[in-house]
């Protein structure tokens, strides 16, 4: 069993539940966490048989992209998406880290973590 993690992931996009926040946008972060079955890669040493991180990255710029009202929303688009993209994966977490969100003083980000 292996583990395959993209951590720092910056996006540029428009969720939230207030009207500026859908037309201003701010900064996200997200991290995932993904546990599958790298036995074939281990032996094989194939692009083809290992969790291709370009493609999963994909699939998360695909979802940031996608205006939410709320970061679990977003969260767990992702996660479907990622699951129908990929079947072999066998867990995965995901952590949306709003940046500077607006709480009407300095707070330097909100954060929601869905597992699956």
């Amino acid at each position: 069993m292996g583990k395959l993690a993209l951590e720092g992931m910056e996006f540029f996009a428009y969720h939230g539940c207030f009207k500026e926040e859908q037309i201003i946008g701010t900064r996200f972060v997200v991290d995932l966490e993904v546990e599958y079955d790298s036995a074939a890669a281990e032996a094989g040493d194939h692009l083809h048989d290992a969790l291709n991180y370009q493609d999963v990255y994909k699939v998360i710029k695909r979802e940031m992209g996608q205006k939410s009202h709320l970061l679990e929303h977003v969260a767990r688009r992702v996660l479907d998406g990622l699951r129908s993209s990929f079947p072999g994966i066998r867990s995965m977490t995901i952590k949306i880290s709003k940046m500077n969100p607006p709480l009407g003083s300095k707070v330097k980000q909100v954060s929601c973590t869905l597992s699956q």
